[in-house]
């Protein structure tokens, strides 16, 4: 495991990098018709009880929370699954029009998503305590290299992240991006991402995880940053343990036949023959794949690779002779792509959550997204640490319905 503290001693220890809140929030105080009711949770409610800075050991705290890059939401989904209803997402933002949809179908807050990130002045964003970030990865200009992050990071998304929170001071920031993000540019892009953190006085802590060692059997790896406020006494975090994999394809997988909508044609299915012919030629993996139940699936995608390095033999699915959409025959061996509900599946989103797009906007859309159940795992061991800061705190309240 590579839980790295990439914060040093003397800048945890540096009082001028302290920020005083004195903002006292109480929940108890909010009407109760007022109240709106986070989906999708999995936790008994408390309400705060927030006194004199101080919370009861009876109740929980409630968070604030913002979603950048959102996309449908997944990040979101495992820190509520994780914290319960004492967590509420106050202002998200995702350029991504159909993703807004799906977003919006799914959560009742907030009442709108706002759009460009780069458009957005921190100043109007309210006070939280979580910044959640699945941010696209870029390589940073070589012509700040060894500069401040304002020049290092500037012209790239990961900026806005470093500006807002810089602004805002939440108590945790917690990103994620492909793996290859590590070694980018020779690593100096993941180096800068770290040092930014540092910079302006956060403590991140990174480790790579994969999908099918939390409860799902897709093969995914990504990596995982979390970063805590200097303030924060966070020496206890540590990301969560892998566990033994026990699921594999057959518990994912449709359990009546599906429709003939999902089998390769025949011209299809001799192409990827013929692709992967000629990468074997030249001593290269590429290429389709057929997946057994007893397999764990490869890591879903937006585009073909996606679907392609996870096909399926079914032959409970009685196929005709031509496709009457396409009049194209079928492919002789029963072959088919997963569907968007199996896809649903491995990425551990809840069977009624809703896409109100078309089926390859669906699956583009899980692609693109998280791991439910890794993010919720991250997030479970998030939350001590931040309970622990607010009963001690003299400074700091959850910034919930402020």
């Amino acid at each position: 495991m590579n839980n790295y503290n990439t914060a040093s001693d003397t800048e945890k220890n540096n009082p001028d990098s302290k920020i005083n809140f004195s903002h006292v929030i109480d929940y108890r105080s909010e009407p109760s018709s007022t109240k709106k009711q986070i989906p999708s949770s999995d936790t008994e409610f408390y309400d705060c009880n927030i006194e004199n800075n101080e919370i009861t050991t009876d109740n929980r705290s409630r968070y604030g929370a913002i979603d950048l890059f959102a996309g449908i939401g997944g990040i979101r989904l495992g820190f509520q699954q994780a914290f319960g209803e004492n967590f509420e997402v106050k202002m998200a933002s995702e350029i991504d029009s159909n993703a807004v949809k799906t977003y919006m179908a799914n959560f009742q807050t907030p009442e709108t998503v706002e759009g460009d990130i780069t458009a957005i002045d921190s100043k109007s964003i309210p006070d939280f305590d979580i910044c959640m970030a699945g941010f696209p990865c870029q390589a940073f200009s070589n012509a700040g290299y060894k500069k401040g992050f304002r020049d290092e990071t500037r012209g790239t998304l990961f900026y806005d992240i470093i500006r807002i929170c810089n602004d805002k001071r939440p108590m945790v920031i917690f990103c994620e991006n492909v793996k290859g993000l590590i070694s980018i540019d020779k690593g100096r892009t993941f180096k800068t991402i770290l040092k930014s953190f540092k910079e302006i006085g956060y403590t991140p802590y990174w480790d790579v995880l994969n999908s099918k060692h939390y409860d799902t059997p897709q093969n995914r790896e990504r990596v995982y940053i979390v970063a805590f406020r200097n303030e924060i006494d966070s020496k206890n975090f540590k990301f969560p343990d892998s566990k033994k994999v026990t699921k594999t394809l057959k518990d994912i997988l449709e359990k009546d036949p599906v429709d003939c909508s999902y089998f390769l044609s025949e011209q299809y299915f001799q192409t990827l023959e013929r692709h992967r012919k000629n990468h074997e030629s030249k001593g290269q993996g590429f290429g389709y794949l057929i997946k057994e139940p007893s397999d764990i699936a490869s890591a879903v995608i937006c585009g073909g690779m996606g679907r392609e390095r996870n096909l399926l033999y079914d032959e409970r699915t009685e196929l005709p002779d031509i496709n009457p959409r396409t009049k194209r025959p079928f492919n002789k061996k029963n072959i088919r792509v997963m569907t968007p509900n199996e896809w649903t599946r491995l990425q551990k989103f809840p069977e009624d959550f809703i896409f109100p797009v078309p089926k390859t906007r669906k699956y583009m859309q899980l692609g693109n997204s998280v791991t439910v159940s890794v993010i919720k795992a991250i997030a479970e061991n998030i939350k001590p640490i931040l309970d622990e800061h607010v009963r001690t705190s003299t400074q700091d309240s959850p910034k919930c319905n402020k």
